[in-house]
């Protein structure tokens, strides 16, 4: 089964959450941290089932990636981040998690 293509982040955002990931995680000290839960997510804790990468047509602080999150806890939720030259530190083991490779 193919992965479906968005134009936008909003409607990948907006389809995701239809799709039951509502709730919502940022990065934070190495972690993905979940605020209404106080959960902290370390990369084992984790696994990402999509993610979709959007590149600004005028404003390269446009450059944005959106991952679909399903916690070991069965947490679902997206990370919204910033890629390129704005985007936020991460450590190695983070950074692999979020970037390796889907099958």
């Amino acid at each position: 089964m193919s992965q479906p293509s968005y134009d936008t982040l909003t409607q990948a955002v907006r389809a995701l959450q239809q799709r039951g990931y509502t709730d919502d995680f940022n990065i934070q000290d190495g972690h993905l941290h979940h605020p209404g839960l106080a959960m902290r997510l370390h990369p084992q804790q984790f696994q990402v089932r999509e993610f979709y990468r959007f590149e600004g047509e005028t404003d390269p602080g446009d450059e944005s990636v959106v991952y679909a999150i399903e916690s070991d806890q069965g947490v679902k939720g997206l990370l919204v981040s910033a890629y390129g030259a704005y985007s936020e530190p991460l450590n190695d083991e983070l950074m692999h998690k979020l970037n390796m490779p889907r099958a």
